[in-house]
């Protein structure tokens, strides 16, 4: 499978987008439910945000990093942790498992498509691509809980993860290989990864059990 020509990437940037602030918001909810204070909590968004596609960009050997490039992302999520600031107390009461995973399933979507997408238009072979997109996916959710001296989500919760971001990332693939419109891709793609991950999670299903 030759890899796809893609087209100017003005959608994947608003999934990124999506994605970095669905993914600060997971990381305000973690900060939450663990009582951390202002600081804390830019930390742990911040973290969450950025760290798959920081670690994409230096696998990929992209200089510089994607949220360097473009600063006004890092100014989103500080004015976002800013204007938290207020509502940490109300969210106490608003904070649950359910809202982290729904957060984190709709980010794990965005991330790891933005991801494989990325990949593909750095030139790269499809299973590395693929891999690049998983890569996205999960790492700044890794990062975010053991910042919370917790195990990671992916690691404990053994319910598909890492293997919904895969399905979809080829997915993805398989659409822009068979000539579909490449908007239509990455948006059925990221929506597919986080519709399977929460029906996993519905119906608790789980790996080698």
């Amino acid at each position: 499978m030759m890899p796809p020509q893609l087209p100017p990437g003005s959608l994947i940037k608003i999934i990124e987008v999506i994605a970095i602030l669905v993914g600060a918001f997971s990381g305000f909810i973690e900060a939450r439910r663990k009582r951390m204070d202002l600081v804390g909590v830019f930390v742990v968004a911040f973290i969450t945000a950025f760290g798959g596609g920081t670690l994409r960009d230096i696998l990929l050997d992209k200089r510089p990093l994607f949220w360097v490039s473009h600063q006004e992302y890092a100014i989103l999520i500080f004015v976002l942790a800013l204007t938290a600031a207020p509502l940490i107390q109300h969210l106490r009461q608003i904070v649950s498992e359910r809202l982290i995973v729904i957060a984190d399933a709709i980010g794990l979507g965005m991330f790891a498509i933005a991801g494989v997408a990325e990949a593909m238009r750095a030139g790269m072979p499809i299973f590395i691509a693929s891999m690049m997109g998983v890569i996205t996916g999960i790492f700044g959710g890794v990062m975010r809980d053991i910042v919370c001296n917790e195990v990671p989500m992916v690691f404990r919760d053994g319910k598909p993860y890492a293997i919904c971001a895969f399905f979809g990332c080829w997915a993805y693939l398989l659409q822009m290989h068979f000539g579909a419109e490449h908007d239509f891709a990455l948006w059925t793609s990221a929506s597919g990864i986080t519709i399977l991950r929460l029906i996993c999670w519905k119906f608790d299903m789980r790996l080698g059990r």
